[in-house]
């Protein structure tokens, strides 16, 4: 079960490196904690991966997040909200502001991660 939970959280973590305001590191860091639990295969597998694994041992070992990692992260994510503010959702207000105020709250929580040397 917590191995099935882990595969669907990897897999929306891939599409939200594509989709604006699906975050991809945090699907991702659960699918780690899932699979930890219970397959040390797919567990295995995810922390040598060579795109997601350096991130994960990285997170889990507290050494922060790369400032080229913080710069991507932040940038992709401005980037895809503004074009989502403005040919998206351009007409209502209210979604406007959201996403403004949620692109915020995630730039301040990135930046208050130790920056790895």
């Amino acid at each position: 079960m917590l191995a099935s939970l882990g595969l669907i959280s990897l897999g929306l973590g891939i599409i939200g490196a594509f989709l604006p305001l699906l975050p991809t590191v945090p699907f991702v860091l659960l699918s780690a904690y899932l699979f930890a639990k219970s397959s040390d295969r797919l567990h295995n597998w995810l922390i040598n991966h060579i795109i997601f694994g350096q991130m994960i041992r990285d997170f889990s070992e507290k050494r922060g997040i790369s400032i080229w990692g913080k710069v991507t992260a932040i940038g992709m994510m401005w980037i895809s909200n503004i074009i989502s503010i403005c040919f998206i959702v351009d007409d209502k207000l209210w979604m406007q502001i959201l996403l403004t105020l949620i692109s915020i709250g995630v730039t301040i929580q990135i930046l208050r991660y130790k920056t790895k040397k």
